[in-house]
């Protein structure tokens, strides 16, 4: 069971948590909304602002038995959000089964599934946006930018065009277009900067998609890249590393702290280890910053609402600007 707030021991200290006790805030969780379940780390591309440093060749993934105690889990927890990630979570051998059995046991539940777009158009793959469909699963794709330059050099040749394609693909099936299927395209910058802001970068892809390609969509998210994994080692090798991490830290902002996914959010690994965010659980700072491991079976939702919540200075990169979050920028979006 998760020690309660009285009974965990304090956090180490680090420039993160000195800057938000300064401002006479703290970051304590409320009671959680989403399960994102990152189910593994392969993935059919290798991206280098990847913080899960995922590609073809891991092989970290979600057993059955991990998958079924989830779900026996969430079936008594009932949480609105179930979101899946990796990876590229359609890449998990159980993933029909995972979102099949979420679907029969709570028709009302919100799944998300973190898509590449790519490997909807993997050999293997063919039918899995009729599934998606079928199953009113609401798609997260990742897609840079609108511009085949710089999505193939974020993610590899021909990329773009195999993502153009999947898009199409899922309007075709009402994705974008039917509300009950939400399509929503990911944004992350190309480099060591921060993201411009949301509307107007979602009005640039709306525009640019619809003109060239015949493309619909709901919501642009414009995400920030932590220096973690992947990206921190493009960073270090360009010499940018310090500049970008001063970057963030300037940028802090503290009207985002109440906004951040870390605050009603169940980060959920492979193993089945909690974490409060997917960022930390790449770090492998455990939620709370406990010295063991817990694993989602053994607690309660119940119980984690008003317990302290582990960070470190990569937490800069989610309160930067406009904030950066797994729905988007986190405030002056409206």
């Amino acid at each position: 069971m998760l020690e309660t707030p009285a009974q965990m021991a304090p956090l180490p200290a680090n420039r993160f948590a000195t800057r938000l006790a300064a401002t006479g805030r703290e970051l304590r969780r409320q009671v959680p909304r989403v399960l994102q379940l990152n189910v593994g780390k392969r993935c059919n591309l290798a991206c280098s602002h990847c913080h899960v440093d995922a590609g073809p060749a891991r092989k970290e993934m979600m057993t059955r038995v991990t998958v079924d105690r989830i779900l026996a889990w969430q079936r008594e927890a009932r949480l609105p959000v179930v979101d899946l990630t990796g990876g590229a979570p359609e890449m998990l051998p159980d993933f029909v089964h995972l979102v099949s059995q979420l679907r029969a046991d709570a028709p009302e539940t919100r799944i998300i599934d973190r898509c590449n777009l790519t490997i909807l158009l993997e050999p293997g793959y063919g039918e899995l946006a009729g599934f998606l469909a079928s199953h009113r699963v609401e798609i997260v794709a990742s897609l840079p930018c609108y511009t085949l330059e710089n999505v193939d050099a974020q993610r590899g040749d021909g990329v773009f065009a195999s993502s153009i394609r999947a898009l199409q693909r899922l309007n075709q099936l009402g994705y974008g277009i039917q509300p009950e299927l939400p399509l929503h395209l990911v944004y992350n910058p190309g480099g060591a900067v921060l993201p411009g802001p949301q509307a107007e970068l979602e009005a640039d892809y709306k525009r640019e998609l619809f003109q060239l390609f015949g493309i619909v969509f709901n919501d642009l998210y414009a995400l920030a890249n932590l220096p973690i994994a992947r990206f921190a080692t493009w960073l270090r090798h360009q010499g940018k590393l310090e500049s970008y991490m001063e970057l963030l830290v300037a940028a802090f902002n503290p009207a985002t702290v109440d906004g951040l996914m870390c605050c009603d959010t169940i980060s959920v690994s492979w193993r089945g280890e909690v974490f409060d965010c997917d960022f930390n659980q790449m770090l492998q700072l455990r939620m709370g910053a406990r010295p063991e491991p817990a694993f989602l079976w053994d607690l309660s939702p119940d119980e984690l609402a008003g317990t302290v919540i582990a960070t470190g200075e990569h937490c800069f990169g989610c309160t930067a600007g406009a904030g950066s979050s797994c729905g988007g920028a986190v405030v002056g979006t409206s």
